[in-house]
């Protein structure tokens, strides 16, 4: 939720911010009548409630003949109190109803557009040379014995799999060094519940344009969350934060679930865009004069991560309008995938400033004592998804995968062989 305060101050940025999203701008004009109006309501309430308790004072002193005369004015007042009241609520309602569809404002110099806008900051290593005809990730993982799509669906469904013997490991491991490196850096290691509460997922703006991605439980009230960001930031919600242990760094692993809604015929091969996979993400709590500054930390690590498993990956600046309703800026790493020839993300870091913590009324005092809304963040460091880069970059002409170095430890072998069937 944006700043009302902000807003009056600097309409034009949130009209300069809706335009760089795609979006309408007129709502700017609609929000500041209904604030207008509002405040009116209010102040008018708050005059004749004034002069109600003035005149409720009076009838005690008053004698007997002006008495009657000040029961009927109180009376009188009562009902107009109770009709301004209830016009305040009711603008107060509209405003908040129109207030919460309304993204976060656009960090300035994110590029404007929408989904292929992108600006490409940087490309790290170089695309392999092959010289065989690379297997992509499905077929590796059958050979493997690391990859069961097939029995996946006939357990579950489209777009769902089992992770089978090395499979399994090789998730386990890169998930396990992911916490590993986010611990060492001072996150503190979190394992958060994935079902949460309508006024979690809303106040962390899941539910607006994309809510149909969200799968809910209608009998328990309970939503499965996309991403342990939404629990991790419902952590915190209602309270205070202290101020000197600012920035507040979590690292939650979940399984994460997403009804992938419109993708219908896109990536069904494989384990690229799936209902079900598992992930690491980094999630902060921050002073907003310091998000921006985090944000590029995260993105620092995430990149460490791909470093370490020795991938080919660029890192773009996403444009306004492909920003989710809660980011105010996000970049992303994407790594090669050889056998589609393109880049496919990996990670997303973004940076919501105060928007979330204001939905979840998280706050922290300042120096002088007073509340004010903290700035979220969030990360991811590892998911499901790796699998598909790792196997392709690193595959060999027997269908054999090289595990990087650096998660060798974690997966307990240097090479993943073929299974003999």
């Amino acid at each position: 939720m944006i700043d009302l305060r902000a807003l009056r101050d600097d309409p034009d940025r949130l009209r300069a911010s809706q335009r760089a999203r795609g979006e309408d701008d007129s709502v700017v004009d609609r929000l500041l009548d209904l604030d207008s109006s509002r405040r009116a309501a209010l102040s008018r309430f708050e005059t004749l409630r004034a002069e109600q308790k003035s005149v409720g004072k009076s009838v005690s002193k008053a004698s007997p003949e002006e008495r009657e005369e000040l029961l009927a004015k109180a009376k009188g007042l009562a009902a107009q109190v109770k009709e301004a009241e209830a016009e305040a609520d009711r603008l107060a309602a509209d405003l908040d109803g129109v207030l919460s569809g309304v993204p976060n404002l656009v960090e300035e110099g994110a590029p404007e557009g929408g989904v292929d806008d992108f600006r490409v900051l940087e490309e790290v290593g170089a695309p392999r040379e092959f010289d065989f005809t690379p297997r992509d990730h499905l077929e590796l993982g059958e050979m493997l014995g690391a990859i069961d799509t097939d029995r996946g669906a006939k357990v579950s469904g489209a777009r769902f799999y089992f992770l089978t013997g090395v499979g399994a490991m090789l998730e386990l491991g890169l998930l396990n060094m992911a916490m590993r490196q986010a611990v060492s850096n001072g996150f503190t290691p979190m394992i958060p519940p994935v079902l949460v509460k309508p006024e979690t997922m809303e106040g962390t703006g899941f539910l607006g344009a994309h809510a149909d991605e969200v799968y809910r439980l209608p009998a328990d009230d309970l939503y499965l969350v996309g991403t342990s960001e939404v629990p991790l930031a419902g952590y915190r919600s209602g309270e205070i934060l202290d101020a000197g242990n600012l920035a507040e760094r979590y690292v939650g692993w979940s399984s994460c679930f997403r009804r992938e809604a419109g993708s219908y015929g896109k990536d069904t091969r494989g384990i690229i865009r799936v209902h079900q996979f598992n992930k690491v993400e980094m999630f902060v709590y921050t002073r907003p004069e310091d998000a921006h500054e985090e944000h590029l930390r995260l993105l620092a690590w995430e990149r460490e991560m791909l470093d370490k498993l020795e991938l080919p990956y660029r890192v773009v600046d996403i444009a306004g309008g492909d920003l989710g309703a809660s980011a105010a800026r996000k970049y992303d790493c994407e790594a090669w995938v050889p056998t589609q020839g393109r880049y496919r993300e990996l990670t997303s870091t973004s940076n919501c400033t105060d928007f979330q913590a204001r939905r979840l009324n998280i706050r922290y005092r300042d120096d002088d004592g007073k509340p004010r809304f903290a700035a979220t963040l969030n990360g991811t460091l590892a998911t499901t998804r790796w699998i598909v880069a790792i196997l392709e970059n690193h595959q060999q002409a027997d269908g054999s995968v090289v595990v990087p170095a650096a998660l060798r430890p974690f997966v307990g072998r240097d090479v993943l062989e073929p299974v003999k069937k």
